[in-house]
């Protein structure tokens, strides 16, 4: 809650916008600003509402809420309640219509493999009818007829079966097609839900997954794990100085360094929040870690990005927590919040190695 209130300039510890008269934050205000800050972090790309313009509006909510001159949070709650009614319409209608896709993903599947079973069972009740055809001949005590019959079999049979390798041939082909395309279908489908639109980082539900993952592998192998969190300083002057497209912008091109500095295969890099990044780093113990991210920051301080004909530069803030024995995913996050934290209010450009879980409680 409180790098929510300090991203929007406001002093907790004053309880106050920095330059006004001093305000308490109520309770029902703070569970206000925790219920859009974790909404913010879930947020899907739907067509009408496109998760930037979703993060503005939020933003103004919060505004509005540590407002001190903001006294009607009643007028607030309706704004909010008008807002949530239509965008939980989207969502739902956003939601639907990617699972009516992926329904429809299985259901050509299936109702290939059903046509094609059909026809092969018309095709082995033909070959019964002519089997039938021929055990009456057999039975009926006529060379002439049984001779007949038995030439008609057997030409049927060999076109019967050169069909047969031949629907299988082209039924083998479609099936493959199909799967093909399904699967590629579903891989998108998957990595859509997985990755950050803007970044094409990690989102925050992979990197909930993710951490889990690893603190339980840890625990089997023993094996060191580091959580890196990562804060653009001063993003919200570069968002509120060259507008939302340059803050884009910069947001693409930390994740593009972040990967190139952490681009082995079992590196994680995530955007867990508008400006806030994770990494974990598998078999990666804290002084390695240290050590590359010095690389990283060293390399982002000498940067110069160029867009527009606007040259900018920016630093990160850091924290860094290595899980420990038995400790909880909880314990290791917070662990890496208060280093990254640390470094945010001890001047920022700096990383931070979190405290020992012991000690930090």
């Amino acid at each position: 809650m409180k790098k929510l209130i300090e991203q929007l300039e406001y002093d907790l510890g004053a309880g106050s916008f920095k330059s006004k008269s001093r305000h308490k934050l109520s309770e029902e205000r703070a569970t206000l600003l925790y219920f859009l800050d974790v909404y913010n972090k879930h947020l899907f790309e739907i067509d009408t509402h496109p998760i930037r313009r979703v993060r503005e509006e939020l933003d103004e909510f919060t505004r509005e809420l540590v407002n001190p001159e903001k006294n009607d949070i009643e007028n607030v709650l309706f704004k909010l309640r008008q807002f949530f009614s239509a965008y939980r319409v989207a969502e739902y209608t956003y939601i639907r219509k990617t699972f009516e896709d992926f329904k429809g993903i299985i259901w050509n599947f299936v109702e290939q493999l059903s046509e094609d079973f059909q026809n092969e069972q018309a095709s082995d009740r033909e070959i019964s009818q002519s089997l039938a055809q021929l055990k009456e001949a057999v039975e009926s005590d006529s060379i002439d007829l049984l001779r007949a019959k038995s030439r008609e079999f057997i030409d049927f049979y060999i076109e019967h079966q050169a069909n047969r390798e031949s629907r299988r041939a082209k039924r083998m082909k479609g099936i493959k097609k199909n799967l093909d395309m399904m699967k590629k279908q579903l891989v998108e489908a998957d990595r859509n839900l997985k990755l950050d639109h803007l970044t094409q980082a990690y989102n925050r539900r992979s990197f909930d997954e993710h951490i889990r993952q690893q603190a339980n592998l840890c625990r089997v192998s023993g094996t060191p794990v580091t959580l890196v969190l990562l804060d653009i300083d001063y993003f919200k002057r570069i968002n509120d100085t060259y507008g939302h497209d340059i803050g884009d912008f910069i947001l693409k091109e930390c994740v593009r360094m972040l990967k190139e500095s952490f681009n082995r295969e079992t590196d994680f890099v995530a955007r867990i929040g508008g400006e806030e990044f994770a990494i974990v780093l598998s078999e990666t113990a804290v002084p390695l870690c240290v050590k590359r991210i010095e690389d990283l920051m060293a390399k982002i301080r000498k940067e110069v990005f160029v867009t527009e004909g606007t040259e900018l530069r920016f630093t990160v803030s850091v924290g860094i927590a290595q899980i420990e024995p038995n400790e909880s995913v909880e314990s290791w996050y917070k662990r890496a919040d208060l280093a990254l934290y640390h470094s945010k209010h001890s001047g920022r450009n700096r990383y931070t190695v979190a405290e020992p879980a012991q000690k930090a409680a």
